[in-house]
């Protein structure tokens, strides 16, 4: 899949762009700084330093679709629905964020009233036509649209999952008459039931789609003609033309490749297919984090800025702490970090681009965590300006009667315990023990902080990639090719055993369309089906794979593989009570190679870590401790040394405090085991 056996994959985060060129020779890493106002300027700068073939395959992830919900910056977007079901949106689920706030904040629902818009017309639930399309309300409704310069249209119909007639022909009229604004309808993104669920994710869509479709356009001129295919949230990837259509499939775009980086390395480094492991991805604006038992794990329901989003996505968590996250002290007197941050422009204090407010990276620097001549493998077209820095954190600290390394031990910690809780939320709350896992941190900052997170949770082993502040970019060429499509199946699973055919026919009519979503030449495709299932009168479901292909059999294993899964999710299990189908879903892969190179043999001398320099490091407010600086591409196979240390490279910094041990494997990634009882 790699022209001239070359490929890259481009990683946009909220501070940096992560280059990683995969080719005969290994890997070729690089950074720039993010470009915010044009993501593909950041990229244009990269690829001139890199010697990259004009045929070379790009994989990208991107944070556009995030960006636009978050900052609330989508097009202008209108809702047409069933006549009485304008507000949909607004009504929701009637769930209370907060259970004792009597002043509960609105939802913002990307769709103003006077854009949700009502056409004549009923389907009922068996998927007949009750009422026809009203033509007349139609023209109204166009006038409107055209007066309201709308950019973009959600099209969601009752029932419309059991009957598209009313659907198509609405998008039929809209092409016709307004034929430059995209149009995305609920029966190619979400045939499902739940009225909100469906509304809320095509709206979604419909609400980035314009700008998605923009930058992926700027991005393809900017690559000259070269093949893109963009990561979905599910952690596969798509052609960059389908992933303008369906651009609400990148809200998790950037973090799925981590997740998919870091199981991949996993796999290989402890030659496992099913490794335990824990992603911990700390960049500038945001961490991220997800549980692995043994696979990456799907869900189906996602929230977004406080809306669902019922499509296939990693089961990733956020929390806005990273490098780049702001402290501050509150009205109340309390030292706060994030989820503010200080971004690419201008960023942390200490690069001099006008930042004032302290970061965790201005903490980790006064603390002596950052060496600032190793900072991105010494470049001086980015010092790092270390008094700068200590002024802004002293000022911060003054209120406080803290020194500034105390604030910055302060800034530290506050920021380790939101991230903390984030691994709590994806293990220990879906109860999975972390101490049997493994930690893999990765992102510009995830080890600094990697052992302080891992001995709070009683966590004994940590796996320290070679690059780990490019990971995701290398996720990317690692990642799967993959279409999913869903269809609502609601059915007892009683009739699905008698009538299989009920199920083969749902799944015939969605393999075209994941089919058609692939490139002819992808290669050989792999069908997966899977069914949601629930208990009848639950409100909620779970999927569960089911065998192609679909007989008895099959369907009575996947029944068996939901009572154990709702054993494992909830804590119990009723074999006894009738089991009901909600959806049915498939997904098409095109498997691609997963091996990373095992770098070239450097011809440095044999580590001794009694040769390093040393640097003044805070693990306390006692004092500083004199600590090894040791250079990561110094670390070769086999390589054994104890902590305290500081290992510096281009794409980030690992800190060892004492107590904990390393040993570089084949592919010189680091090892570190915990010799103590911290946390446990």
């Amino acid at each position: 899949m790699r022209a001239n056996g070359q490929s890259i994959g481009i990683d946009v985060g909220g501070t940096f762009t992560d280059f990683v060129v995969l080719d005969a020779s290994g890997l070729t890493v690089h950074k720039v700084p993010t470009t915010p106002s044009d993501q593909s300027q950041a990229i244009l700068q990269g690829l001139a330093v890199l010697s990259v073939g004009p045929d070379t395959p790009v994989m990208h992830g991107t944070t556009t679709a995030t960006n636009a919900l978050l900052q609330r910056r989508g097009a202008r977007t209108a809702l047409i629905t069933t006549y009485g079901f304008a507000d949909v949106l607004a009504i929701g689920r009637q769930n209370r964020p907060q259970l004792y706030e009597f002043s509960q904040a609105k939802r913002n629902h990307l769709v103003p009233r006077q854009l949700r818009l009502q056409v004549d017309e009923r389907i009922d639930n068996k998927g007949n036509i009750q009422e026809k399309l009203d033509r007349s309300s139609l023209s109204e409704m166009l006038e409107v649209l055209k007066q309201e310069g709308v950019e973009s249209v959600a099209v969601v119909l009752l029932f419309s999952f059991l009957n598209d007639v009313h659907e198509r022909g609405i998008a039929a009229t809209l092409a016709e008459e307004i034929p430059d604004v995209p149009v995305s309808l609920s029966v190619d993104l979400l045939p499902e039931y739940r009225e909100y669920e469906r509304t809320a994710t095509t709206v979604i869509n419909a609400y980035v789609r314009p700008l998605v479709m923009r930058y992926l356009t700027r991005l393809r001129r900017v690559l000259s003609g070269r093949s893109l295919k963009v990561m979905q949230s599910s952690g596969g990837t798509l052609d960059a033309q389908q992933a303008s259509k369906q651009a609400s499939r990148l809200v998790l775009s950037g973090p799925a490749g981590g997740v998919v980086g870091a199981f991949a390395l996993a796999q290989q480094t402890l030659s496992s297919s099913s490794p335990h492991i824990i992603s911990f991805d700390m960049g500038g604006t945001s961490t991220d984090v997800a549980l692995c038992p043994g696979r990456m794990r799907q869900t189906t329901e996602g929230t977004i800025c406080g809306l669902p989003l019922r499509l296939p996505s990693t089961e990733i968590h956020t929390v806005g702490a990273g490098g780049g996250s702001l402290a501050y002290v509150d009205s109340g007197g309390v030292l706060r970090v994030g989820p503010q941050s200080a971004g690419a422009v201008p960023g942390p204090v200490c690069y001099g681009q006008g930042g004032q407010t302290p970061t965790v990276t201005d903490a980790n620097l006064v603390l002596g965590r950052l060496i600032p001549s190793q900072f991105l493998g010494g470049d001086s077209a980015r010092p790092l300006d270390v008094q700068a820095a200590i002024s802004a954190i002293a000022q911060l600290g003054q209120p406080l009667g803290l020194s500034p390394e105390e604030t910055a031990l302060g800034i530290v910690r506050v920021a380790n315990a939101t991230m903390e809780r984030a691994l709590r939320r994806v293990s220990v709350e879906c109860g999975y023990d972390p101490r049997s896992y493994i930690l893999v941190p990765f992102g510009g900052a995830g080890p600094l902080h990697a052992c302080a997170i891992a001995e709070s949770l009683g966590m004994k082993k940590i796996l320290v990639p070679l690059h780990p502040g490019v990971l995701s970019a290398l996720g990317l060429l690692m990642a799967d090719i993959t279409s999913d499509a869903s269809q609502g199946l609601l059915s007892t699973a009683e009739e699905l055993l008698h009538h299989p055919e009920r199920l083969s026919n749902s799944i015939n009519q969605l393999k075209p369309i994941v089919l058609s979503r692939l490139d002819s030449d992808a290669g050989e495709v792999q069908l997966d089906c899977s069914l949601d299932l629930r208990y009848s009168g639950q409100s909620y479901e779970l999927t569960v794979p089911v065998g192609l292909p679909i007989v008895p059999e099959n369907i009575r294993v996947s029944i068996e593989a939901f009572h154990s899964a709702h054993q494992m999710r909830y804590g119990y299990s009723a074999p006894e009570l009738p089991v009901e189908s909600v959806a049915v879903r498939l997904r098409a892969t095109v498997t691609r190679e997963k091996v990373i190179p095992r770098p070239a043999m450097p011809t440095a001398s044999p580590f001794d870590i009694t040769q390093a320099s040393r640097a003044p490091v805070y693990f306390t407010a006692d004092g500083p401790m004199s600590v090894p600086v040791v250079k990561r591409d110094a670390l070769l196979e086999g390589c054994t040394f104890g902590g305290p240390a500081l290992i510096v490279q281009y794409d980030s910094t690992v800190l060892m405090p004492p107590g904990w041990d390393a040993e570089v494997d084949q592919w010189q990634n680091l090892h570190l085991k915990c010799g103590t009882d911290h946390g446990s």
